[in-house]
């Protein structure tokens, strides 16, 4: 079992680095068939869950690494990919993605009611209290948890149930998320959407990065780096400081917000012209995944399959009316999936979703995340409510 937070980071980085050459190693029909299937993203989810199930490594001992990475990385991982990033095209996707945002909300809210009704005799006394700050999180974000926590006196030990079925069912949503954006197409044209717009938003960014001629050389790659995790750390200190004095958003929301600004002003400028945020923000974005994954333990929930069957209920339930309104409003899975994981996610995955369909719609994850905030404690209080009919 690896407890050296160094050897436990440089075996994630390796393995996601080894799955991430299977394509070019394999190469057959056979093989791309089943990289179409499985792509190594899904395929570093699914093999660092399997790793950390097995206790490849010790969960406590490396948590101080975990802890210390896995955002800063996520932060410059943001702040790269936004210098690519167009905000006159940003705005021209125009109102489905609130539609999309709100569906989502409102079927998230739906599944915890009915997975409640169906379950409440499994899972304790009041677990409808601990499954409505749940709920706030998964509309919202950890603030949001935690206000209705505060407001419904939820206790600790209940809460315990609740945070352990978040970390398993939400793992596993967004690696389903990243598994179902290779399948786009063949959903875009069953829904009949209408995919102009973000299509033209990445073409625009294919010709723009076909017209820079420009050589990638290794002074880009350093600078790029070096950038990111200096805007990352900054970014940090000035949203803790803003976070101290204006609560309504927690640090990590003002720290995502001022990259976010940053990323996007200095996407104006010559910097964001630079060969090689593309490449390096994709060692970014899979570095983050790795990290996800590898603290996804599935054996955490033996001692509660009952709480583990009601969030799959819920996701089940969310996904189910998610495609039938996309397919009665024919939005595109774009917005689908992205509003979905900006409600269950937030601004810690959200932008990892939308990167990796394209890095110049990152922003379009940040900001419906950031929609989620105002919606959480009061759509989590309501639903709470409503179980509490069942309890």
């Amino acid at each position: 079992m690896i407890e050296n937070g160094f050897l436990y980071i440089a075996t994630l980085i390796f393995i996601a680095a080894l799955l991430v050459c299977l394509p070019k190693i394999f190469k057959g029909k056979k093989a791309q068939r089943f990289f179409d299937f499985a792509p190594p993203i899904v395929l570093i989810y699914l093999g660092l869950m399997l790793f950390c199930t097995v206790k490849l490594w010790n969960l406590d001992a490396t948590s101080e690494a975990y802890n210390s990475l896995k955002n800063p990385i996520l932060y410059a991982m943001i702040f790269i990919m936004l210098l690519r990033c167009d905000l006159k095209k940003i705005v021209r996707l125009g109102p489905k993605m609130l539609i999309g945002f709100f569906s989502a909300t409102i079927s998230i809210g739906l599944g915890f009611v009915v997975a409640y009704a169906i379950m409440s005799g499994l899972l304790g006394e009041n677990a409808w209290q601990a499954l409505g700050a749940l709920c706030g999180s998964w509309m919202g974000g950890g603030g949001n948890m935690l206000a209705i926590q505060a407001a419904l006196d939820v206790p600790e030990s209940m809460m315990a149930y609740a945070l352990v079925m978040d970390s398993i069912c939400a793992t596993l949503y967004v690696m389903f998320l990243l598994w179902v954006i290779n399948f786009a197409d063949k959903f875009n044209k069953w829904t009949k959407a209408d995919t102009s717009l973000i299509d033209s938003v990445g073409q625009a960014l294919e010709e723009e990065a076909k017209a820079n001629t420009k050589p990638l050389v290794w002074q880009n790659i350093m600078i790029l780096i070096g950038a990111g995790l200096f805007v990352s750390a900054i970014s940090q200190e000035i949203g803790g400081l803003i976070g101290n004095y204006l609560s309504f958003f927690d640090k990590a929301t003002w720290t995502v917000l001022i990259v976010t600004v940053l990323g996007v002003g200095f996407a104006l400028t010559p910097f964001g012209k630079l060969r090689g945020t593309e490449e390096v923000s994709n060692v970014m974005l899979y570095s983050v995944v790795a990290l996800i994954a590898s603290r996804a333990d599935l054996s955490a929930m033996g001692n509660a399959p009952a709480w583990l069957l009601t969030g799959l209920i819920i996701l089940l339930i969310h996904v189910t009316i998610m495609i039938i309104l996309a397919k009665l409003l024919k939005i595109d899975i774009f917005t689908a999936s992205v509003a979905s994981l900006a409600n269950i996610g937030g601004t810690a995955t959200a932008p990892v979703l939308a990167g990796s369909y394209s890095s110049a719609l990152v922003p379009v994850g940040i900001i419906m995340a950031l929609l989620g905030y105002v919606v959480g404690t009061g759509g989590g209080l309501i639903v709470a409510h409503l179980m509490s009919l069942f309890g």
